[in-house]
């Protein structure tokens, strides 16, 4: 197996309306996150999260620590939750097994030494979105089951918005320490995501956008409200959205994606909106 990483820097948003497109995507597009047998990763020093993907196929993967964050193991100070998004597979945390199928999700505590990736079937393998914060205290190891889950219907065919919200990790769900994790799906006929647009100062946050079909994508907007920027996505990429940004999407068909938070507030709802005429 491969363990990959690479690493974002924080960026000031007056440095930001400079970029041009090459050197946004450099900036904020995690343009590969599943390769068979491999675990890849981005780390961001917004709030230092890290995201991945793993795609373990003939063998089970392990994650493993990396030099960034100078530990024995991944999770001796940061707290991890993940999301299968395809295949069926499990899980093991330190001897325990979480069987996972699609939408199954995972709350991995600190101090959890032995993680474990696993597929039920090579012909068809589990792929595993996952992110992982600093954890400044012990919580238990959880996994969020259907029943769990806590769904809002949002938005409307008139305005091309209607979507389904999952809150799948939140600590009124699983105590945890200040990750935020859960998945939103678009419904057929629909495109535009995360309406109103808003920023959380208080926390930053990662989308992950999947199944966006072939020669399909979806156009990323971030920024500050007066000063947007975008940029274009295909199936499977993540992007950074640093605190001072907006985040909102349209597009060429149906999609979902996958939200993780991490910051100081964990009040899902506390975030400053901008009615869509006030955007520049």
């Amino acid at each position: 197996m491969q363990t990959k990483i690479e690493e974002r820097w924080g960026t000031h948003p007056e440095d930001v309306k400079r970029y041009d497109t090459a050197q946004l995507r450099k900036e904020f597009l995690i343009e590969k996150l599943f390769e068979p047998e491999s675990v890849l990763m981005t780390y961001t020093h917004n709030d230092r999260l890290i995201v991945g993907g793993t795609m373990p196929v003939a063998e089970n993967l392990q994650l493993e620590t990396v030099d960034l964050v100078r530990s024995e193991y991944f999770c001796e100070r940061r707290e991890l939750g993940l999301i299968c998004i395809d295949g069926e597979g499990s899980v093991s945390v330190d001897g325990k097994d979480y069987a996972m199928k699609f939408k199954d999700a995972l709350y991995i505590a600190r101090g959890s030494r032995e993680i474990i990736f696993k597929s039920k079937s090579p012909q068809n393998p589990a792929k595993y979105y996952f992110a992982s914060a600093p954890a400044h205290k012990q919580y238990e190891t959880a996994q969020i089951t259907e029943s769990m889950r806590r769904t809002r219907s949002l938005g409307c065919p008139a305005l091309s918005n209607e979507r389904t919200l999952n809150q799948i990790i939140l600590n009124e769900i699983v105590p945890c320490c200040q990750l935020q994790m859960g998945m939103t799906e678009i419904k057929e006929g629909s495109v535009w995501n995360t309406m109103p647009p808003h920023t959380h100062s208080r926390r930053m946050e990662a989308y992950m956008y999947f199944k966006v079909p072939e020669n399909q994508s979806v156009c990323h907007f971030m920024g500050e409200p007066q000063e947007t920027r975008h940029i274009f996505m295909t199936n499977e990429q993540a992007v950074i959205s640093p605190s001072w940004s907006i985040h909102c999407a349209a597009g060429t068909s149906n999609y979902t994606f996958i939200w993780a938070m991490c910051g100081e507030n964990l009040d899902y709802d506390d975030m400053d909106t901008f009615s869509a005429d006030k955007l520049r």
